[in-house]
């Protein structure tokens, strides 16, 4: 990275999200610098993504940022979460997948996409067993927190067994005892 890259770049960070034009402006001027800094590419797709919900215009932005620097750390946590706004979720999983071998990348936040991508796909058992790896790469209480209420809401939405498959589970055991 240049300084004046780097510069720009940082002023588009520090806009982003709450002052549009003055990010927009200071990333272009990135840019046009470096039309392959993954992390300004990175940015362009999470103003698509989630600012402008155009997440086709946002994959070609994260797509690029990918192409130009594959072991770039922040473009895959993004990147996911815009393929599964968008329900796109075998590409979700794939580059889940990948992302998990990426050296020194937020392995915790990758396997929170991955129980999300579990958790639409309604296998709750999957999502609670990603969420469990997860917490052990979360690394302050905060983390801890947010993974405990995503639990219980995702155990919340597990399907209820009726009162007689319980009977009939206990009568079972005591057939074999």
């Amino acid at each position: 990275m240049t300084l004046t890259k780097s510069k720009y770049y940082f002023e588009a960070l520090d806009n982003y999200p709450y002052s549009l034009p003055d990010c927009l402006e200071a990333l272009n001027y990135a840019l046009s610098y470096d039309p392959e800094d993954a992390d300004s590419l990175c940015l362009m797709g999470r103003i698509y993504s989630e600012m402008l919900i155009d997440y086709e215009k946002a994959k070609l932005y994260f797509e690029e940022a990918m192409q130009c620097d594959v072991t770039n750390l922040n473009t895959p946590k993004y990147y996911i979460k815009c393929l599964l706004d968008n329900e796109d979720l075998q590409e979700a999983e794939k580059l889940i997948n990948y992302s998990l071998k990426i050296k020194g990348i937020d392995k915790c936040r990758i396997l929170i996409h991955k129980a999300h991508l579990s958790e639409i796909k309604m296998d709750f058992k999957k999502a609670l067993e990603n969420l469990k790896k997860a917490k052990n790469f979360a690394y302050d209480q905060s983390m801890l927190d947010f993974l405990k209420s995503k639990e219980k809401l995702i155990k919340e939405k597990m399907p209820k067994k009726s009162k007689t498959a319980c009977k009939r589970k206990k009568e079972k055991k005591k057939e074999t005892q």
